[in-house]
């Protein structure tokens, strides 16, 4: 059985975790197929969207095998298989598979059916849109452990929350239930665990009945404004609406709203 699952529903993909024994830790088997997959979606025009996960009801993801992936990085072992040999040099291979510095340029919904933590949160922090089991947990543990957070967290938590949580995040190292994180920004909806696959499925639905290109567009122009003067952001959006204006579905849809019907999109 594969470490990673992949399924494409109609515009919809699916990605799961699938290393339940070890909490669906991240070895570099598991990483290279992530890569491949989110780099498989990102050129395939049928994806609307991309739901992540994992197997199991106890951990979406636990973060770095600290068997395998862990002492490899630090140097503390030399690659012992064609995995490791990839993941070792591969340029990018580790930022496409938890989305640090890479984007798939389609919304990326986590469906986090367990604790994330460590790698498993910088996983999480690379996704648009979070639904959380009730009895999931949050942290970036690697201080405790000497180590340094190196998916993102030092960049894209004091982004994603406040700068004082993050910061007690990252520089204690201790776990925080879903509710705290729903209440600290950083989580969508929590609902019970039963409900986490089929509350993202429902949402993941809603964003592809959407135009695709408004979809990607909105998209881009939220991540591409984050930084810039209020003045340049504008000017950016605009060049990005441009492109949304002038397609094909941009005529359908007021066209659609006039003749009372739903929307057929083609994406062009």
């Amino acid at each position: 059985m594969s470490k990673v699952l992949y399924q494409l529903d109609d515009n919809i993909a699916r990605i799961t975790l699938n290393r339940p024994e070890v909490h669906n830790a991240l070895d570099p088997e598991t990483l290279c197929l992530l890569g491949d997959f989110f780099t498989e979606i990102s050129k395939n025009d049928g994806v609307d969207v991309v739901i992540v996960t994992g197997t199991g009801k106890k951990s979406f993801s636990s973060g770095g095998d600290l068997g395998t992936f862990i002492p490899l990085m630090s140097g503390a072992r030399k690659p012992e298989n064609e995995w490791e040999l990839r993941w070792q040099n591969e340029p990018g291979i580790f930022d496409r598979a938890i989305l640090r510095n890479f984007d798939v340029g389609k919304p990326v919904i986590a469906a986090i059916n367990g604790s994330a933590i460590a790698g498993g949160m910088e996983f999480v922090q690379g996704t648009d849109l979070r639904i959380a089991s009730e009895t999931a947990k949050f942290g970036v543990q690697e201080v405790k452990w000497g180590l340094f957070p190196a998916g993102g967290s030092s960049v894209r938590l004091p982004q994603q929350m406040t700068m004082p949580r993050a910061m007690e995040l990252l520089l204690t190292g201790e776990l925080i239930d879903s509710k705290t994180a729903l209440e600290w920004g950083f989580l969508n909806r929590v609902v019970r665990s039963d409900r986490v696959l089929d509350t993202a499925y429902e949402m993941a639905g809603r964003i592809a009945r959407n135009g695709p290109i408004a979809v990607k567009a909105v998209r881009e122009s939220a991540y591409a404004c984050v930084g810039l003067e209020q003045r340049d952001a504008l000017i950016r959006e605009y060049e990005i609406a441009q492109r949304v204006f002038s397609s094909e579905d941009a005529r359908e849809g007021p066209m659609s709203f006039m003749e009372k019907r739903p929307p057929v999109f083609r994406n062009r």
